[in-house]
């Protein structure tokens, strides 16, 4: 089996790309609350108080979305790009 550059370029996008976002995933706080303050109706956000690190959230969730659509873009390219090239140098 031959690789071609697309092929090796687009695997090692998809390597750099799942690692990240393994890493960012991780370093994301989780969003889910115990069942004490569900039912007292306490809250983190009250005052301010879980807004402190709001922005490094919203910049780590943007990045998140991001690295998927570059990974999920560079896989069907790497799956596409081949089919194609192969049917234009066959000549059908």
């Amino acid at each position: 089996m031959e690789f071609g550059a697309i092929q090796i370029v687009g695997g090692i996008l998809m390597i750099i790309s799942s690692v990240l976002l393994i890493i960012i995933t991780m370093m994301q706080e989780q969003k889910q609350q115990d069942m004490s303050s569900a039912l007292s109706g306490q809250s983190d956000n009250f005052f301010g108080k879980g807004n402190v690190s709001s922005s490094k959230e919203q910049a780590l969730a943007r990045l998140t979305k991001l690295l998927t659509i570059v990974f999920f873009v560079v896989t069907l390219l790497v799956n596409i790009i081949p089919i194609i090239v192969n049917k234009v140098s066959s000549g059908s």
